[in-house]
């Protein structure tokens, strides 16, 4: 019950300056988001690849306003991929990004944000790697598809994201199946009305087993980004029953979350790609994680009281 109210505050001015001003706040962010720089987050890729591990990058930040904020968020992936060029990962290391951060929501919006993130994926694919498309909010996601089918003429690799607890995602993901794309599903981390997606966890989640297999059992590249077991168990029955290989599907999961299941994974074999923030704009993102799992929320509350 609590998801819907921590997701409405992720929006609030006032709530942003309470949270960021509470002393162990930056504590638990950092369960989540491990540096705010590239020099920062450096060492976390080297580290967690050196233990079989594979990540999606993401430079935290949706709030953009201006065209030169959205500007100065592409130019913030480029300078990721520049400095990942030297650590020669190929695909081990992608990108994921929101349209938001490079001016969705701006007048002339589409076009602008084609326009930022189209020389990240160029030069993502010029060092071996990719990008994928980030979902938000339900509004916005009827652009994001047509830029991804548009990023995909040139660079096919292009991945993107749809969420389970949306009524239109079946549909989205049988399309997507059939076009060969690379798909990560998850359950959603917006607040969304009745109107457009199951509010039941129940329901969600059976949604979630639908979807991933139409997923398998598509010609695409499979995503699974989730932490629950049962889930990730289910996974491995549909790959196994649409006869796939463990490299033609892969588990993604966050940073900070379950490390021990990220190993555990990787080492029976399977792809296992860690989504890894970093950035300074982080009060959105950690907002979500802790409506996602009420343990995130009470390993704050618990923080912040053992603080007091």
């Amino acid at each position: 019950m609590l998801g819907p109210v921590i997701l409405a505050a992720s929006r609030s001015d006032r709530m942003r300056r309470l949270v960021s001003a509470a002393p162990v706040t930056k504590q638990v962010v950092d369960r989540f988001i491990p540096g705010e720089t590239v020099d920062e987050i450096v060492p976390i890729i080297e580290d967690l690849t050196a233990q079989g591990l594979e990540l999606t990058m993401d430079v935290v930040g949706e709030d953009i306003t201006t065209p030169e904020q959205a500007a100065a968020a592409r130019d913030a992936y480029l300078e990721l991929i520049d400095r990942l060029k030297g650590l020669e990962l190929g695909t081990r290391a992608e990108m994921s990004v929101k349209l938001s951060m490079f001016g969705q929501a701006l007048e002339g919006g589409h076009e602008l944000a084609l326009a930022n993130v189209r020389p990240v994926v160029e030069a993502a694919a010029a060092i071996g790697t990719t990008v994928t498309l980030d979902a938000e909010d339900h509004t916005t996601l009827d652009s994001m598809f047509a830029i991804h089918e548009e990023l995909r003429k040139d660079f096919p690799q292009t991945g993107c994201v749809i969420q389970a607890y949306l009524f239109r995602t079946e549909a989205d993901a049988r399309r997507l199946a059939a076009n060969g794309s690379r798909v990560r599903i998850v359950k959603g981390a917006y607040k969304e009305p009745a109107s457009v997606a199951h509010q039941d966890k129940a329901e969600i989640d059976k949604a979630y087993v639908r979807i991933m297999r139409i997923l398998m059992e598509g010609s695409g590249y499979p995503m699974i980004g989730s932490h629950d077991p049962r889930l990730i168990s289910i996974a491995q029955e549909l790959a196994a029953r649409a006869g796939r290989k463990l490299d033609e599907y892969e588990f993604q999961m966050l940073y900070g979350i379950r490390g021990d299941e990220h190993l555990r994974l990787a080492a029976e074999g399977h792809r296992m790609r860690v989504y890894t923030a970093y950035g300074t704009d982080w009060y959105g993102y950690f907002m979500r994680r802790l409506a996602e799992k009420p343990a995130n929320l009470r390993f704050f509350v618990r923080s912040m009281l053992t603080r007091g």
